[in-house]
């Protein structure tokens, strides 16, 4: 009877122990990772043979042994080493002074302006004598700088409106909604609307030189302190009539922290408005909550005497922008540059720090290797 079977079940075409597609599960084409479709034909799910999906590429795995690894070691110590001191000492050749006038000392000139507020009228001054032991060589960078004011806060750096900073007439009048609570006020958009601009930092620094009781000014020049890119590419004026900022800014009103339109920033109508480089400067949000922002330049005249020679002078402040409410600090630095930047001390520790573990790892792993390096270490097999 099981022979019989068996025969019916091949002449119907269905071999024993195959299914409606004929052979053993699992045997065959369609078992060897293959499905079969609706025409008969195999799918196969094997990878495309070529070199990447059959792994085949080159490759190259380098042994780390004493003779490659310890030469290493010294190489990176040697180099680094050098590296780290030449920057280090360049970095301690760049002179810079630094004046906090945040005034909460009440010794301090500016103690009297500590609570200052954004429309004070006429605006709080105060004078700061100080003394350069040592001269000033090069030219001379003035920054001011302000602690625990955080620039990276999320919603402070959205709130702005690149496309209105770059000149368009549309953004101009209808400001971006990241702009808000600082896109309108009293039914009018705000020109530069957003928190980044309405915070903009607008005490006035003026430095002067006391020589037999004589002040005289430093010259210090407010252009050429912006980023080329910023100031060339990404802030514009609206289209129109460039002298005639006024009309340009028609129908828009003023930030809300601030005393003045934008068009009425300075005299000059090529640093005036959008392209006004103390308000690109400001625009530019720092990383951290200590920092500082390049204000004016005095450069060198003479390559015979110093920018600022050593001696007595006088900071005279304007002191307009309020940070004693939220523990902030006002600084006043003069600085020199140099190939390197300004001062930075921790590039240099750091590469001396890199290169001195680099040297004392090369110096140990070659006593060891020196001590055990030799031995054998192939286990005896007693016959």
């Amino acid at each position: 009877m099981a022979v019989n079977y068996s025969a019916k079940e091949e002449a119907d075409g269905h071999p024993s122990g195959g299914g409606p597609g004929g052979g053993v599960p699992g045997s065959g084409a369609a078992g060897a990772g293959g499905v079969v479709g609706a025409s008969g034909a195999v799918k196969t799910r094997k990878p495309d043979n070529t070199a990447f999906k059959q792994q085949r590429l080159p490759a190259w795995q380098p042994i780390l042994t004493a003779g490659t690894v310890l030469p290493a070691f010294f190489i990176i110590g040697l180099i680094f080493i050098p590296i780290g001191i030449g920057i280090f000492v360049t970095s301690n050749n760049i002179r810079e002074y630094e004046i906090d006038y945040t005034g909460t000392e009440p010794s301090s000139p500016c103690n009297k302006c500590l609570n200052v507020s954004w429309d004070s009228s006429p605006p709080c001054t105060c004078t700061i004598n100080f003394t350069l032991e040592h001269p000033f060589e090069s030219n001379v960078f003035m920054y001011y700088g302000l602690s625990n004011f955080y620039q990276n806060h999320r919603r402070y750096v959205k709130s702005r409106d690149d496309s209105q900073l770059n000149g368009d007439n549309s953004s101009l009048l209808n400001p971006s909604k990241e702009c808000e609570p600082y896109r309108t006020n009293e039914d009018k958009p705000i020109a530069p609307c957003g928190a980044i601009a309405n915070s903009m930092f607008n005490d006035t620094l003026e430095l002067y030189r006391i020589d037999n009781d004589t002040r005289t000014p430093i010259t210090l020049i407010k252009k050429g302190i912006a980023w080329w890119t910023d100031k060339n590419v990404k802030f514009r004026n609206p289209t129109g009539d460039g002298n005639n900022l006024t009309a340009l800014f028609q129908g828009t009103t003023k930030p809300v922290n601030w005393p003045k339109p934008v068009y009425m920033l300075d005299s000059d109508p090529d640093n005036n408005g959008f392209i006004n480089e103390d308000f690109i400067v400001w625009m530019r949000t720092a990383a951290l909550p200590t920092f500082r922002k390049l204000y004016r330049l005095v450069e060198r005249k003479d390559n015979l005497q110093p920018t600022l020679q050593a001696g007595k002078y006088s900071l005279d402040i304007a002191y307009n922008y309020p940070v004693h409410s939220f523990d902030g600090r006002k600084r006043m630095i003069l600085s020199t540059i140099s190939w390197m930047g300004g001062k930075n001390p921790f590039l240099g520790i750091a590469y001396i720090t890199v290169g001195s573990i680099c040297f004392f790892l090369g110096v140990v792993l070659l006593i060891i290797h020196h001590k055990y390096g030799n031995r054998n270490t192939s286990a005896d097999i007693p016959n």
